[in-house]
């Protein structure tokens, strides 16, 4: 490439604003066409692209088509094999290596400087879905409380009068009294009871035994 090439790519850039040209979206690995040629009689067109980290010469074509001299990087990225319908194919997009500004410009008369339509690739923007954290949660063990002594619930109760919750220990004393003098009471009966029937069933462990006169008494005695 020689410098008057670099000239004319330089002054496009200083001419170059950042809403001219179309805009095209592209998925990522998708094959582009860029379809551009300057105006009027042309001997040879240069296809460059500006990207963010700077210009890029991509190559140059005859007017019939025949490539002149190619970047390094130019065969494993385009295709030529429609430039002569004024189209460089880019084989795959790439969004960090090939968004920007792609064009070509040719000089008219020798001194004459014409570009042609400026298109602007820009990579589809990928909407990435995060997943909302897992997380378990555990239910409050519940535990099982002896319900406690409530009395009557009195709210902002006046000054000077008693609490009914005073009365609770009373109540509930008085109530364990009178069981246990209920049970005493029934326990006594229970004895009382066993003790009479047992007396109507053996009738004879409460008869005196009969005395034997003294004679007898002795004689038995003898025998033996």
């Amino acid at each position: 490439m020689n410098q008057t090439w670099i000239l004319v790519i330089l002054v496009f850039c200083q001419k170059m604003t950042s809403g001219a040209g179309e805009e095209k979206t592209v998925k990522e690995g998708q094959q582009v066409e860029l379809k551009c040629r300057p105006g009027g009689e042309v001997s040879m067109i240069v296809w460059f692209r500006v990207l963010d980290n700077g210009m890029e010469f991509l190559a140059s074509f005859t007017k019939e088509g025949f490539q002149k001299s190619p970047a390094a990087s130019f065969p494993s990225t385009f295709s030529q094999s429609s430039i002569r319908n004024d189209i460089l194919t880019l084989k795959s997009f790439n969004r960090s290596r090939d968004s920007g500004l792609y064009c070509c410009g040719s000089l008219v008369k020798g001194n004459e400087m014409q570009f042609g339509k400026v298109i602007r690739l820009v990579g589809e923007k990928v909407e990435v879905a995060l997943k909302a954290p897992q997380t378990t949660i555990t239910a409050p063990t519940q535990y099982t409380t002896a319900t406690p002594c409530v009395c009557n619930k009195i709210e902002d109760n006046k000054q000077g009068e008693t609490s009914p919750q005073m009365f609770c220990s009373p109540i509930i004393l008085g109530s364990m009294a009178a069981s246990c003098g209920l049970l005493l009471l029934l326990l006594i009966i229970a004895i009382l009871y066993c003790n009479r029937i047992r007396t109507r069933r053996c009738p004879h462990h409460y008869k005196r035994k009969p005395q034997m006169a003294p004679g007898k008494q002795m004689m038995t005695n003898r025998h033996v």
